[in-house]
């Protein structure tokens, strides 16, 4: 393969292609202005959202870097053992989202989940909560921006700086303009546009190496094949302490600590138009997230065995993709693919923004610093967040640029952030011995102990086998010790403090809350097909059979 730089020979076919893309995206966020007349609408499109809608933007929210160029720098370095960042950590979570945990967030009309840690645990826990996930999303976004820029950059071949303010401009156009019914609009367009981009490259991919014996032949790893034990992405030896790890680290602790917690992904749902639909959503979205990493981790693959400065090591795993596009798409379905890119990475960006801003207009301004202002301030007020967000993230983009691989930088931030928040509400849910003190304190405890098991393990310098551990065990390993660490530290901290009595604690603990809070009655006269626990279950089966397929 060409050795080249990395540009892509794009025609006026696929440039017309694109600028139409991005006249749809736009065009649905000018449209979206017209039904803003309150922070609600704003910020949670007026909870008016039909289950199919808020589905597919709850999956198309996550489509962003980490799904495109994370782990197709995965499928180069590990192959299908990728598949358990879907398979084990996210799927279970995600119906365990929908049928535990939204009638908790939904039933209690809270606006954000920083604001269901206000009314849970206080303001101590809801201050430390809304100002690490605000900054949590500025890094986060930057990753986005910094991949956005790079395929703009192979595009054009402009300087990364001036590719960096381009991007955030379009996507800053669309948020200030619509807010979250904007974002969520524009993700299910782009939802169908990454598809269409994914799609004929993974089936060329497969075609130019010789179908699926022909990759197995080119890539000389038997284990990129198989998902379990998982030993070189859980950086783990012994194959039974790898299946631990994976389990207990990535499937459990991150995975539940991301779906559950994380306001990027809930925020869709809280926009459903029925309890019903707020629990279908992330169930919704797990069908389709089962299927997307074959065609991610299959191109990943493909480019690692064929693409040269993959291969030799001149360039790093989170160009493949890009490579692959200019090594074997035509002209036209260049342009899809370019479109589908910038789709990913913006659906990506504007989830974590339009979030910021709702957490930072919401839970920190309006709650802190001006409380009784009409609506409309803090509408306009959470467009001027949405600015000085995506200004930073420009900033934040050139953090993320000295990570070779973009889901080692993301792991280790829901490490720090993710983890110890989903120990506190699991905990804060299921036990309404747990108090306000220990809702603040075991989260700080949590994040402090990951922080440091990080700086030891990356600066330390020590032989310890513990603190270096290959692949991304360090992040499952630093995920773990945050929820242990929070989850001892709040039980300590509850057995010296105060709780709060029953009745504040109804629609935030289950033992206190009635079951019509928890329930949407309707549900009950729908077919099977549509009911909540039912599809959980379909979906979980499909997982299963997925892992045994390809274990």
């Amino acid at each position: 393969m060409d050795t080249g730089a990395l540009r892509l020979d794009a025609t006026w076919v696929d440039y017309s292609l694109v600028a139409l893309y991005f006249l749809f995206v736009l065009g649905i966020g000018w449209a979206a202005r017209s039904k803003v007349s309150s922070s609600i609408d704003f910020f949670l499109s007026g909870r008016s959202l039909p289950a199919w809608v808020t589905g597919l933007a709850f999956i198309s929210a996550n489509l962003g870097a980490v799904e495109i160029v994370g782990h197709s720098a995965n499928g180069v370095v590990y192959g299908f053992e990728t598949m358990h960042y879907f398979w084990i950590g996210a799927v279970p979570a995600m119906v365990f989202l929908g049928i535990v945990m939204m009638p908790f967030y939904y039933g209690s009309k809270v606006r954000s989940v920083p604001e269901f840690m206000l009314k849970r645990f206080g303001p101590a826990a809801h201050l430390v909560n809304a100002i690490s996930f605000a900054v949590a999303q500025l890094l986060i976004a930057g990753v986005n921006l910094l991949l956005l820029a790079k395929v703009v950059n192979a595009l054009l071949g402009w300087p990364l700086w001036i590719t960096l303010v381009i991007a955030a401009v379009i996507v800053l156009s669309y948020i200030t303009l619509g807010g979250l019914s904007a974002a969520i609009y524009n993700e299910v367009l782009q939802f169908f546009v990454i598809i269409a981009a994914l799609l004929p490259l993974t089936v060329i991919g497969l075609h130019t190496v010789g179908g699926w014996s022909g990759l197995k032949e080119k890539v000389d790893a038997p284990s990129h094949f198989h998902t379990w034990p998982g030993t070189e992405i859980s950086g783990f030896e012994h194959p039974v302490v790898s299946i631990i790890g994976l389990v207990f680290g990535l499937g459990f602790v991150l995975s539940f600590g991301y779906w559950t917690t994380n306001f990027v992904e809930v925020q869709r749902s809280m926009a459903a138009d029925s309890m019903s639909a707020a629990r279908k959503t992330p169930i919704i979205g797990a069908f389709p997230k089962m299927f997307i990493p074959f065609l991610v981790v299959i191109p990943g693959m493909v480019a690692g065995a064929t693409v040269t400065p993959i291969m030799d090591e001149t360039a790093k795993p989170n160009d493949a993709i890009l490579y692959l596009m200019r090594d074997l798409l035509p002209n036209g379905l260049l342009g899809v693919a370019i479109a589908g890119l910038l789709a990913a990475f913006m659906a990506g960006m504007a989830a974590n923004i339009s979030a910021f801003n709702t957490v930072m207009s919401y839970d920190i301004w309006q709650t802190y610093v001006q409380k009784n202002k009409p609506d409309s301030y803090y509408t306009s007020f959470g467009r001027l967040a949405t600015v000085a967000a995506t200004i930073i993230a420009i900033f934040t983009a050139l953090i993320a640029a000295n990570f070779g691989n973009v889901m080692d930088y993301l792991q280790t931030l829901f490490g720090f952030f993710n983890a110890p928040l989903f120990a506190t509400f699991i905990l804060g849910m299921f036990w309404k011995r747990m108090t306000p003190h220990a809702g603040w304190s075991g989260l700080v405890s949590g994040t402090l102990a990951a922080i440091i098991y990080w700086v030891i393990a990356t600066f330390g310098g020590t032989d310890i086998s513990f603190f270096n551990l290959p692949g991304q065990g360090t992040a499952f390993v630093a995920a773990s010790i945050a929820f242990v660490v929070d989850i001892i530290v709040s039980i300590a901290v509850s057995m010296f403090t105060t709780p709060k009595p029953d009745h504040e604690l109804v629609g935030f603990v289950k033992s206190v809350t009635p079951k019509e809070h928890l329930v949407d009655e309707t549900e009950a006269s729908l077919p099977w097909y549509q009911r909540t626990v039912p599809l959980g279950v379909l979906c979980m089966v499909m997982v299963i059979i997925l892992n045994v397929i390809f274990a």
